[in-house]
């Protein structure tokens, strides 16, 4: 399992970045993930260019010689998009021209070594045209003409740019599946300081064959091969964060970037949460982009040693997170030390009921009956005189389960409805600690009889 490219939007205040951004996520048609903050941080969507996948960051604006604190903050940011991205496009205003600021973050890229898409923004048409020629001064062999507002010029820019991009990978539909490796892999992920490291090491204590760490695909994962109770895993953990001096009060907003990083390649998810200091605004979002991409998740409560107890402490813990995390009431939860070793191994019992369910099937003609039961004790009101609304349902895929309700008219079907039927299904079939995803889709025309 590979993780997306990464492809990172640059360049000074109020040239376009975010209208770019928006267009190409729009484009895609892709969930973009709101990190608060607008104008300082980073944007993430995963989008995809004629099936070539990736995902996009949007960054503040970068002025390189500002003493000002939030555009010191932004510039930082703009840097670890930089540093963590495979691709970047560098956006520049037509119509402001080549500025000494350009210049300096053109000079900046060429020392990261990565490779950049040189795009001047805001030529409209060819009465804008004459705006490209100063550009060249940068030295590179090609400028981009473009109008994020207009989408003129982009299809161009975004063909060359996919060329470096992985090819397009078929998706699984029915009756296909990505074929299932030999190992389970889980990811340890949350914010700095909530202990990964340190669980990862009293994991591979405990372990009976253990391989050396290998570099992951990520620059910063390490990539953990081991043996537990007969059963293979992956672990995959951050490696640390790099160049800590530089990006000072941005620590928090960089675990996002390795979050995604670490997500894009796993089944199962060890989100840590500090129990000293409880559920965070940054342990919300994380658990978000877990459930965006449809993975499966433990929440794993660490530190629970630290913490004073009486006979209600664990209740209101379980509360709290659930009462934040209420998208993702589901996921099951384990109090811990990492550092003494308390519960850690009875993580491993999680893991395997939530990979059972993660990737279970059901039969096309169980799951037909049982849907067929639970509609009609709770039929969605416009059909309730009209029958059963749907043609047949087929399980389409494992990692996470997804169902597919073939229907007359899918758009129909209401979201409160829609939630109705996860939750029965969850029920029926013992998908209880896994995310499921349903879709709707037109019946057949052979299927209308």
């Amino acid at each position: 399992m590979e993780r997306n490219q990464f492809v990172a939007i640059v360049g000074r205040p109020n040239v376009g970045k975010s209208t770019l951004f928006n267009r190409l996520s729009q484009k895609s048609k892709a969930i973009v993930i709101d990190v608060p903050g607008a104008t300082r941080d980073r944007n993430y969507a995963d989008c995809s260019w004629y099936g070539r996948r990736y995902t996009l960051i949007d960054t503040g604006g970068f002025e390189p010689a500002s003493t000002e604190t939030l555009l010191i903050q932004m510039r930082e940011q703009t840097h670890l998009a930089i540093e963590e991205a495979d691709l970047v496009i560098f956006l520049m205003d037509g119509r402001d021209g080549l500025t000494p600021a350009d210049m300096e973050i053109s000079r900046l890229l060429r020392e990261a070594g990565k490779t950049v898409f040189y795009a001047v923004n805001k030529v409209d048409g060819p009465r804008h045209e004459g705006f490209l020629p100063e550009f060249y001064r940068l030295g590179v062999p090609r400028i981009y003409d473009i109008s994020a507002q207009h989408g003129l010029g982009i299809d161009e820019l975004m063909d060359d740019l996919a060329e470096y991009l992985p090819p397009a990978k078929k998706t699984p539909e029915e009756g296909e599946q990505e074929k299932e490796g030999e190992r389970i892999r889980i990811a340890l992920i949350g914010k700095p300081n909530v202990g990964k490291s340190s669980l990862l090491n009293k994991i591979l204590g405990y372990e009976r064959t253990i391989a050396n760490p290998t570099p992951g695909t990520t620059r910063d994962a390490i990539d953990t091969p081991f043996t537990f109770n007969g059963r293979n895993y992956l672990l995959i953990d951050t490696a640390g964060i790099r160049k800590k001096s530089r990006i000072s009060l941005n620590l928090e907003k960089y675990s996002v970037v390795q979050a995604l990083k670490t997500l894009d390649r796993c089944e199962i998810a060890l989100l840590l949460i500090d129990a000293e200091e409880g559920i965070t605004d940054q342990d919300t979002k994380i658990a978000g982009l877990a459930f965006e991409k449809g993975r499966a998740v433990i929440l794993v409560v660490n530190k629970w040693d630290r913490i004073a107890k009486d006979n209600s402490t664990v209740g209101r813990y379980v509360k709290d997170i659930q009462d934040r995390l209420k998208f993702m009431d589901f996921a099951p939860m384990i109090f811990v030390s990492a550092l003494s070793g308390q519960r850690v191994t009875k993580i491993f019992a999680l893991v395997e009921e939530v990979y059972r369910q993660y990737t279970a099937r059901i039969g096309t003609g169980e799951l037909n009956r049982k849907v067929t039961e639970i509609v009609a004790q709770n039929p969605p009101p416009q059909y309730a005189k009209k029958g059963h609304p749907f043609n047949y349902v087929t399980q389409v895929a494992v990692k996470p389960p997804t169902f597919a309700f073939f229907v007359a008219k899918p758009s129909e079907i209401h979201f409160s409805y829609e939630r109705f039927l996860i939750n029965s299904l969850r029920n029926a079939f013992g998908f209880t600690e896994v995310p499921i995803r349903i879709v709707f889709r037109k019946k057949h025309r052979d299927t209308d009889a």
